[in-house]
């Protein structure tokens, strides 16, 4: 048995003990403390002790979920008959609190409309299989419909309420839905494409009365009106789905192409919720307040189902409002909040309020937090612990940062790697091919060698499946082969990371944002945590574009600014001391406001298609003159010499 085998074997005994007595912890820890000692390298005796309390913790936490979901796996379990479970404990405790009404669901009232819902699906004729796609902004009822779908096995698409014409209507047809439930404030958008959906497709709208009213017709029926009259009881369907079937889909952002429809099944359900619910110290006292859109996995998985799978209260948002965040949460006693994209940065930029302090938050659980205003977040707002993780809906290379190590979106063990099967394997720049050996495997990251990050597929592990899209063709993009070793198969991330030398890992741009210029890769994201900082936390999107007769693509800068005078001169002395001369813009495009989505991601497709030359008058573009040392306005005249290559770059 080699010293790595030997670690493993002695690391998985010793947080299988650790579990049941504490005692035995400081014995078995001391004795593998003078193995290590004995057998290794004192660069890995650092390594083992800056890492081993992180190492055993994040064991504890996966042995207790993977011991919970082979119990739920062998029971048949559902998210339906888990929070049928939780109802029984509590059924008169809130469970779900609607900001924007003040109204509160009991866990028993929550369970009677999920009842309801699945009542009149049935009376529908739907049947476990079908998909319903559902499409309004954040309420209660969003939770009720999908659950109770699935409560007879029919499958909710959980729709973007942002998606207008070719992409809503892509949405509601790659899942193959049999009917929409749209809320009244997406109505004008639905009757832009009532006539090209596919045939037989039925309409649901839910809203207040008047609106409901309105809309009603031979084509559109009044939700609200048939769940009134719909039975509260259990339905009577007896389920044949089990933990690994299909639960609902959840659409990727678009940011590149249209939204894909990730199938989400119960068993991953089950995992994202548990995984953050024990690894961030959530309690079944504490209430949650979830800002973040439904249609979301951060808001429906990580928040919702706190609620769903360990009786949490969860207040929600109808949207997101950087200046009654903290005033909410002093209202709703939230110890709990749930941060995507860039909603930290935007709290930052609002004027301080005595909210803001006030409050008795003591968790923030999300992903996306900036390394630059990380720190800054925490001591403003007095935030004690910070959970930050990293995983798409439907990857399973995910990643927890169980320690508050800033900047890092989790970690990989340095000393028993092979545990939770995940890699940072070299990458083409500015590609999604892959390295290989002279073996034709993948090429594995060195610390502080950025990679793209993978994730070994074993569809009879349930933390390591990967279940892809209703669409089979985006499904095997995200697969390679032979990674790990020969035959196997892996999910690829998309995404490029880094990883130090103690195994914590950070997440350094999407694949494709990095580019190169004067022979330097260029990480976007992090050029717009700087400029965004420079700029009291506006919004920035860098990218490269391309600059005819010179090699790599130069660096753009578009930025969010209205209001007030930038002073460009004071603007490029900044960057100057904070970026090297390779990473510094070379066009600026000040906008009125930068393309986002949903989920605050920015939106950079049309931005690079338009590139440097002036579109609006509301805009302005800017090119860096570096012989004179600073920003000039790009008038038609500029822009012709500087493509004919007149200019200097």
């Amino acid at each position: 048995m080699n010293l790595m085998s030997c670690v493993i074997l002695s690391l998985t005994v010793l947080g299988t003990v650790w579990l049941c007595s504490l005692p035995w912890l400081c014995t078995l820890l001391t004795g593998l403390g003078l193995f290590i000692a004995w057998m290794g390298s004192w660069k890995n005796i650092r390594i083992f002790l800056h890492t081993i309390k992180r190492d055993l913790l994040c064991l504890a936490i996966i042995v207790r979920v993977r011991f919970s979901m082979y119990r739920n796996l062998r029971n048949r379990s559902t998210i339906p008959a888990l929070f049928a479970q939780i109802v029984t404990l509590h059924p008169d405790k809130p469970a779900l609190i609607y900001e924007a009404t003040g109204e509160v669901w009991s866990f028993k009232e929550l369970q009677e409309r999920c009842h309801a819902v699945a009542n009149w699906a049935l009376e529908q004729g739907w049947a476990e299989g079908d998909v319903v796609a559902l499409y309004m902004e954040n309420q209660p009822l969003v939770v009720a419909l999908w659950l109770g779908l699935a409560m007879i096995g029919v499958e909710a698409a959980l729709i973007n309420h942002n998606l207008r014409q070719h992409s809503l209507l892509h949405s509601v047809s790659v899942c193959g839905a049999r009917a929409l439930v749209f809320g009244t404030e997406t109505a004008k958008a639905v009757s832009e494409v009532t006539d090209s959906l596919q045939p037989g497709v039925v309409l649901f709208s839910s809203g207040n009365e008047e609106d409901e009213e309105k809309l009603c017709s031979a084509q559109v029926q009044s939700l609200n009106a048939l769940l009134a009259r719909s039975p509260t009881h259990p339905p009577a369907h007896k389920l044949k789905k089990g933990f690994n079937s299909r639960l609902f889909y959840i659409y990727t952002s678009g940011t590149t192409g249209m939204p894909k429809a990730a199938i989400v099944v119960h068993s991953r359900y089950f995992r994202i919720t548990a995984f953050g619910f024990h690894a961030y110290g959530i309690c079944r006292d504490d209430i949650i307040y979830n800002c973040l859109p439904l249609y979301h996995s951060a808001g429906t998985i990580m928040g919702v189902g706190q609620c769903l799978l360990f009786g949490v209260t969860v207040v929600i948002r109808r949207k997101f409002s950087a200046s009654r965040f903290w005033d909410d949460c002093v209202k709703h006693n939230c110890t709990v909040i749930q941060y995507i994209g860039e909603i930290c940065r935007y709290l930052l930029a609002q004027p301080i309020r005595p909210s803001e302090t006030h409050h008795k938050v003591r968790v923030a659980i999300g992903n996306g937090l900036r390394p630059s205003v990380w720190e800054e977040f925490v001591q403003r707002f007095r935030i004690q612990r910070v959970g930050e993780f990293y995983g798409a809906t439907e990857c399973n290379c995910s990643l927890i940062n169980i320690d508050g190590k800033v900047g890092s979106c989790g970690f990989s063990s340095r000393i028993m790697p092979s545990f939770y099967p995940i890699r940072l394997v070299r990458v083409k720049q500015d590609q999604r091919e892959l390295l290989r050996d002279s073996q034709g495997l993948c090429i594995p990251c060195l610390p502080g060698e950025p990679g793209m990050l993978v994730g070994c597929i074993n569809d009879t592990d349930p933390l390591r499946r990967f279940d892809g899209y209703a669409d089979q063709d985006s499904t095997n993009q995200k697969i390679a082969h032979n990674v790990f070793k020969m035959g196997d198969s892996a999910y690829i991330s998309g995404d490029v990371m880094v990883m130090d030398e103690y195994g914590y890992i950070y997440f350094k741009d999407r694949s494709g944002d990095t580019f190169r210029w004067r022979g330097e890769n260029v990480s976007t994201t992090e050029v717009e945590g700087v400029l965004s900082g420079l700029l009291g936390h506006a919004d920035v999107a860098v990218y490269g574009v391309s600059v005819p007769g010179v090699e790599g693509k130069a660096g753009m800068a578009a930025i969010a600014h209205s209001g007030s005078h930038l002073d460009l001169d004071v603007f490029l002395i900044a960057v100057q001391k904070a970026l090297p001369s390779y990473a510094r813009p070379v066009f600026l495009r000040l906008m009125p406001s930068v393309d986002t989505t949903g989920t605050f991601k920015i939106q950079k497709v049309r931005l690079q298609k338009e590139g440097y030359k002036p579109q609006d008058t509301k805009e302005q573009i800017y090119f860096l003159n570096t012989r004179a040392g600073c920003y000039e306005a790009v008038t038609d005249e500029l822009y012709n010499a500087i493509t004919k290559g007149k200019v200097s770059l």
